[in-house]
Formats: structure tokens, C-alpha cells, sequence
């Protein structure tokens, strides 16, 4: 792992993926580089957005395109392929990229905390592992490792949970189908609350699963030859995130003006804004700066990683890139 002295997923959704446009072009040619986000536009990637709209790619020299993911844009191949320079993942995806060749590292970790959630309601809360034992609980059985790794980690008997298929939807919940859901704490329980459904979420992060979420992936070829150009993509994001601490609102109404054709609400937006906040921002990102990570957080993502079947070593990770970022 290049870690030096400093001197920070399943499909859950539906929807087709689409092209998305490059949201400004500088007057003078400048360096073309394309992110490739992991997901349909959202105030998920509200930093980027920011970054794009305000210049701060323009002004390290960086012509950037943002490209849309979805259920048919996979992240990898256009990394690969070089067609994007840096692409939105999550440490579980990267890892079984690798296994199979792909010449991947981490650089930047945008969530500090897996959003993976059980969310359950108020009348019969899941608050610790231990409390999914008896209980039902909704999910795609493309999961299963999640809820495994989740029980490995807490001492739970798996086979004590009854697991039951269902669409990624709140509807099975507010029914009473089940008894609680596997969910990103970013959207269903967003959602339940837009609704005016109360919810209880247990975020899996509190209780061991550390899988780093939301990273930013290059590969090796990369970060030997385009290296200037990934440092001025990631000082972008830095302050396009640090404006989105500063104000996840504005974020939120940016994002909503941005993408008039997604079909986002501006409640939705600023509620999945605020809720992402602690996901993002940490006692560490404060001391070290955006997307940072460390030798203990990255021990403790190869040891579940390792339970999820996806053997990865520490040099997955390289921190060269943001030790630049933040000097």
C-alpha cells in the first residue's frame, strides 16, 4: 500500500442509464478527463456537481465530462478502457474487479461509512445485529454475503433469519410483510420519511462492516503517466465536497436545477443531503481532508472484504494522490 507521511454496489435502484452531458466548457482548451459516476444523477454526487459548476476543475487545468451511471453503466470498463479517467465505485466491486485483472487502485474514499442500512420501524426497531434473530427480513438475495459478513463479524446465527426476496422498495416494510429492510440509509429510509413513515435505521458501519463506499478508482497506468491530472481531479471534488458540507441545501437545489429531466424532488434531494453528511465527513476527513483513509481503516475493509469472498491485499489502496491534494 503507497501510504507516505502526510506534511479521504448492488443495483438498489431502477431506471435506464443515459448519457449525461458536459455541464460547461472552459473558452480555452484545457485537459479533457471524464468521471464516471457510479449512479443515476442524485445529490449522491452533489460535490461533483458543485466542483463542475463552480470551476474548480477549470481552474487545475481539467475539462471535465460527468457520465451517469445506472443498472446498464457499469464503472470498470470505461476506467479500463481509458475512456474515464477516474470512476465511482466501492471497494467490494474494485475488489472483484481485481481478482479477475483489472489493474485498479483506490485513491479516494468518499464515504467514510458504508451506507448499508437495516431499516425497521419504530414499534419493533432493530438497534444491534442481534435483534435480526426471529425476525424477517426483506432484501435481494444478491445480499446474502452482506447479511452473512454482518452476523460473522457479530457472533449471529444467520440461519435464525428468515430472509425474504424482495424488490428494492420500502413497500414490503410499510405493509408489514417484513419485519425490516436491507437499504442504503440514503434512500428507502429518505423516502419512508417523505412519506411520513417513521423508521429506525441501524447502519451496518456501526456494528463492523467496514466496506468503503463511494471510492474513486484509477488505474495503475494512470497514476504512473496521468498523475497531474488526477491530482487536479481530486482537489476539485475536495472543494466541490467541502462546499457541500458547508451547505447540503444548496447542494441539493443544485443538483435538482442541474438535472431538470431525472425526475428529483428538492425535499428528497435535501433530506438525502443531510443524511449523507455523517456518512461523508468524519473526525477524520476534518484532520486530514476529503477522501482520506488509513492503515487501520484499510485493515479493517480487507478483513471484511475477506469474509465477503473478495481476498484483497492493502496495496489496493495508494494514498500518493491525496497526500498531493492535501500537501
Amino acid at each position: 500500500m503507497m501510504f507516505r507521511t502526510p506534511t479521504r454496489r448492488l443495483v438498489l435502484g431502477g431506471g435506464l442509464a443515459t448519457a449525461a452531458a458536459t455541464l460547461w466548457r472552459p473558452a480555452l482548451a484545457q485537459e479533457a478527463a471524464t468521471l464516471q459516476l457510479s449512479w443515476l444523477h442524485s445529490v449522491q454526487f452533489g460535490g461533483s456537481y458543485i466542483a463542475l459548476q463552480n470551476g474548480y476543475w477549470r481552474e487545475g487545468g481539467l475539462e471535465v465530462s460527468l457520465l451517469q451511471g445506472g443498472p446498464n453503466a457499469p464503472v470498470e470498463p470505461p476506467v479500463v478502457a481509458g475512456t474515464a479517467l477516474v470512476g465511482i465505485s466501492a471497494a467490494d466491486y474494485t475488489a472483484a474487479a481485481v481478482t479477475q485483472g483489472a489493474p485498479f487502485r483506490i485513491i479516494g474514499v468518499a464515504m467514510q461509512k458504508n451506507p448499508f442500512a437495516i431499516a425497521s420501524p419504530p414499534a419493533n426497531p432493530v438497534t444491534a445485529p442481534a435483534d435480526l434473530v426471529g425476525k424477517r427480513i426483506g432484501m435481494a438475495l444478491a445480499n446474502m454475503p452482506v447479511l452473512e459478513a454482518l452476523c460473522a463479524v457479530n457472533g449471529v446465527d444467520v440461519a435464525g433469519i428468515e430472509v425474504v426476496p424482495t424488490q428494492y422498495d420500502a413497500a414490503p416494510l410499510v405493509q408489514g410483510q417484513v419485519d425490516c429492510l436491507l437499504c442504503w440509509a440514503t434512500d428507502l429510509p429518505v423516502a419512508m420519511e417523505i412519506q411520513g413513515v417513521d423508521s429506525v435505521t441501524m447502519l451496518l458501519a456501526d456494528h463492523g462492516y467496514a466496506v468503503h463506499s463511494q471510492t474513486y478508482i484509477a488505474t495503475e497506468d494512470s497514476l504512473a503517466n496521468r498523475r497531474a491530472e488526477l491530482v487536479a481531479l481530486m482537489a476539485g471534488e475536495a472543494r466541490g465536497w467541502a462546499d457541500y458540507q458547508a451547505d447540503p441545501a444548496a447542494a441539493a437545489q443544485l443538483t435538482v436545477d442541474m438535472f431538470p429531466d431525472a425526475g428529483l424532488d428538492l425535499p428528497t434531494q435535501v433530506l438525502q443531503a443531510e443524511r449523507q453528511l455523517p456518512l461523508m465527513f468524519s473526525d477524520l476527513t476534518d484532520a486530514e481532508g476529503f477522501g482520506w483513509f488509513t492503515e487501520e481503516t484499510v485493515a479493517a475493509n480487507v478483513e471484511t472484504l475477506a469474509l465477503l469472498g473478495k481476498p484483497v491485499t492493502p496495496d489496493l489502496w495508494d494514498r500518493s494522490i491525496l497526500e498531493e491534494v492535501h500537501g
